[in-house]
């Protein structure tokens, strides 16, 4: 009897332990799942309590709008982190093709401005790609790199000067509604559901992700990780050019020494907010979608309480350090787990 006492009283307290295992995993499991949205929740009424005009029906509008071209160039990003690479060159990628862009606009071959420009981006970005998959260069080393370049590029095509076309054809993206909503709207978020799409329901997409986790064990399972390389950074460059597009609609103009600037941190850290891992692998193109809505967020926040410029950058760069910190906390805890 004192034996199966001893053993009923050690099952008795082993089980509330499960339980309580139990429950923390799932609450992490939940805790996941929502990932970042609760953040973006709490920051949108927070900037309500302190302006009283945040939570508006036009300014939302604005924050969406604002929030176009970070989204798509964000999606562009997602699928290079993926890879476990980085791309620093979209902002000048943006730029050359906005400038390439307005430039065919205002001769006879206004009609191909557009693929034109995206045709610019998917150069630019499969040069990237070819040069970390085949020659095997660092992917930091070889988009800083482009950076520069293809921002020298970007001057030279509009000569230091501002393009400006006000009779632009295809200014119904940038300003145009379609059944209420603004275009850029409907564009950034059509990008985020055909890159879902790519990578939750396609074997291209499971591909991305065993490349990202570990490449050595994807190449001997008989993966082209030199093919999901170049698709992930020419996919970034065709969508930093419709970034481009976008920007040059809205504005009815572009110049290739300004446009872009920084536009690669933004990206960078709206995915890193959403949950993507630096290190590749692990991360959500929805998570994206809400760690670009952040940094709209902020932004317009910040602007509506009246704090300086300086102070934007400067708690804008404090997002971009609390999110690296965040992917390497979520790292960490995985490897205990």
């Amino acid at each position: 009897m004192t034996t199966e006492t001893a053993i009923t009283g050690t099952g008795s307290a082993d089980r509330p332990i499960q339980g309580t295992t139990s429950h923390s995993q799932v609450m992490k499991g939940l805790i996941q799942a929502a990932g970042m949205l609760p953040v973006l929740i709490l920051i949108c009424v927070g900037f309500e309590l302190a302006t009283g005009k945040f939570m508006a029906v036009r300014n939302l509008g604005i924050v969406m709008q604002q929030a176009s071209i970070n989204i798509v160039l964000a999606a562009g990003m997602t699928f290079v982190i993926l890879t476990g690479g980085i791309d620093l060159a979209v902002g000048s990628v943006l730029a050359a093709s906005a400038v390439t862009a307005l430039a065919l606009s205002l001769t006879g071959f206004s009609f191909i401005a557009i693929p034109a420009a995206l045709l610019c981006g998917l150069v630019l970005g499969s040069v990237n790609g070819c040069l970390v998959a085949y020659i095997r260069l660092p992917p930091f080393i070889v988009t800083l790199g482009m950076m520069t370049a293809v921002r020298g590029l970007a001057r030279f095509l509009s000569n230091d000067t501002t393009v400006f076309n006000p009779a632009l054809s295809f200014a119904w993206i940038g300003n145009g509604r379609l059944f209420g909503v603004p275009w850029l709207v409907v564009v950034a978020l059509s990008v985020i559901a055909a890159s879902w799409f790519i990578l939750r329901r396609t074997v291209l997409g499971m591909r991305i992700y065993a490349v990202g986790g570990n490449p050595v064990a994807a190449r001997l399972s008989g993966i082209k990780v030199t093919s999901i390389l170049l698709f992930a950074y020419a996919t970034s460059g065709v969508l930093a050019a419709l970034g481009g597009v976008m920007s040059a609609a809205r504005t009815y103009s572009a110049n290739g020494a300004q446009l872009g600037l920084s536009y690669e941190l933004d990206a960078i850290a709206a995915v890193i907010l959403g949950g993507t891992s630096f290190v590749g692998g692990v991360g959500t193109i929805v998570g994206t979608l809400i760690g670009a809505l952040i940094i709209a967020v902020l932004s317009n926040g910040l602007i509506l309480m009246n704090v300086s410029e300086n102070w934007q950058l400067i708690i804008k760069g404090l997002v971009i350090i609390g999110a690296v910190a965040l992917d390497r906390y979520r790292m960490q805890g995985s490897a205990r787990t």
